[in-house]
């Protein structure tokens, strides 16, 4: 049992949320040099290797070799949806849309999984939880029709569309998990470990072989590592270590204004004022949703 030490989880918290704040900017600019399929493949690629060493320095590679091969299939089904689907669709929606746009909708997966738990898990819904569902869609539309609420028309519907789209995959992702009682790590290196041949496939398919020049791998490495790789790890220690999750889980809140404020400066996205008060709604959706009753 790993002794509680609410500092260290702060640090690897922020160290998490932080890098996870990037990683929207660097979507953008791994694209510019590539296809959505073929920074998926370098990104899941170079995640892998991280998720194979990360397992290794944790001695948790024994546990893999002591499961069935049935256990191992089974726990490498979700692969299908994360990293295979889920990605395809994120990394398309940042092709078509601003960072600053596809960045808050696909922060929206909370409540996607809040409403996709009614008909899979056989969950109910309170007043509390549609006061959070109206008050973060509401955000979504703020942000995709730039604030022009009485005359929408969305800046690329088909974006928002993959945008959204987005988080039920990956609600759908974590529903299929909740009942694992296998390691996240083991269970993550071993969906990646479906993920990538399927996502080489698609891509020798439909896009070809990705580039080789450096800037290109450089920035669908940074992907992989940060996006998908260490900075989960990273979450996951933080958990294991804080006295209370809350303490941690709201650390989260911060990722998307850090995110905007990277974005401005990093990709030279103009702000615009609509997404900052889209991502207030869509935010405080979060907040309400995670409010105790009381």
């Amino acid at each position: 049992m790993e002794t509680k030490n609410q500092k260290k989880a702060y640090l690897y918290g922020l160290a998490a949320v932080l890098i996870w704040s990037t990683v929207a900017s660097a979507f953008k600019i791994a694209l510019s040099y590539m296809e959505p399929l073929q920074l998926l493949f370098y990104a899941v690629s170079f995640s892998t290797l991280t998720l194979l060493i990360i397992l290794i320095v944790q001695k948790k590679i024994g546990q893999i070799a002591q499961m069935s091969l049935s256990t191992i299939l089974k726990s490498a089904l979700p692969g299908i949806l994360n990293p295979f689907l889920y990605y395809i669709v994120l990394f398309k929606a940042y092709s078509l849309l601003p960072a600053q746009e596809a960045q808050p909708l696909n922060y929206t997966w909370a409540i996607t999984l809040s409403l996709l738990s009614i008909p899979l898990l056989g969950q109910k819904l309170c007043a509390r939880e549609l006061l959070a569902i109206f008050t973060s869609y509401l955000g979504v539309v703020v942000i995709s029709t730039h604030g022009n609420l009485l005359n929408i028309q969305f800046s690329n519907g088909f974006g928002v569309f993959l945008a959204l789209f987005s988080t039920v995959l990956w609600a759908l992702y974590w529903i299929y998990n909740t009942k694992s009682k296998i390691d996240p790590l083991i269970e993550l290196f071993l969906n990646f470990c479906l993920g990538l041949p399927l996502v080489a496939i698609v891509m020798l398919i439909f896009a070809g072989p990705p580039p080789i020049e450096l800037p290109a791998v450089l920035s669908a490495a940074y992907v992989g590592l940060f996006e998908m790789g260490i900075t989960f790890a990273l979450w996951l220690k933080a958990l294991k270590l804080t006295e209370k999750t809350a303490r941690i889980s709201n650390l989260i809140f911060l990722s998307p204004f850090i995110s905007l404020i990277l974005i401005h400066f990093i990709l030279g996205e103009e702000i615009l004022p609509s997404t900052f008060v889209g991502l207030l709604f869509i935010v405080g959706g979060n907040i309400i949703q995670q409010t105790d009753k009381k």
